[in-house]
């Protein structure tokens, strides 16, 4: 496997780059976040990639960040979602905003990205959301915050969540904005009352 490529940026297009490695251009997939990350052509650069076998040939799709590379490879362990369909997913938002979704159970914002429908957004969610709970690279502590409908009575930051959806917020927005103010003994009140706040920034 083809783990990265580390090259002169020959050629770009709009949905994939040509990079030449000792002589030798792969051609890479890319998504728009890739695209506008990319440095000007002539310079070299380094693309974190994923390489698919199949029988009529080999495709190659890139990230610029591992922790994008790791949530594509995750996506398409979900039956439904092809390459192409990850990609399109990662190019417009981040793997931060997709793992917010699922862990809070938010089919309505997953199901609004390219390629993807409810039916396919629930089993992203079903298949993915123990996965993710258990991932390293998780940036916050997720495992006590559940949807809106089971986190009242659970904890300030549960509780901070329920409030903020019973306000109108969905519930990746409530939990993002939660995980993002939270600090140890903070009661819920005071949650609520940041994390509003930081709505209005």
């Amino acid at each position: 496997m083809i783990s990265f490529i580390k090259g002169q940026l020959d050629t770009v297009n709009t949905n994939s780059v040509v990079i030449d490695c000792g002589g030798v251009g792969y051609e890479i997939s890319i998504g728009v976040s890739t695209f506008a990350k990319l440095p000007a052509v002539g310079e070299q650069m380094k693309i974190h990639t994923y390489m698919q076998v199949r029988d009529d040939g080999i495709g190659l799709y890139g990230f610029m960040s591992k922790e994008e590379l790791h949530m594509f490879n995750m996506l398409i362990s979900v039956s439904g979602i092809g390459p192409k369909v990850a990609v399109n997913m990662l190019g417009s938002t981040s793997p931060h905003e997709i793992t917010v979704a699922i862990i809070s159970g938010d089919i309505k914002a997953i199901s609004t990205l390219p390629g993807i429908g409810k039916k396919i957004a629930g089993r992203l969610i079903l298949e993915l959301k123990d996965k993710i709970k258990t991932e390293a690279y998780m940036p916050y502590d997720f495992d006590t915050v559940e949807s809106a409908d089971t986190a009242a009575g659970e904890g300030p930051k549960n509780e901070a969540v329920a409030a903020l959806t019973a306000l109108g917020y969905s519930r990746s927005e409530a939990l993002k904005a939660v995980v993002s103010i939270y600090e140890d003994s903070m009661d819920t009140q005071h949650i609520i009352k940041l994390a509003l706040k930081s709505f209005s920034k």
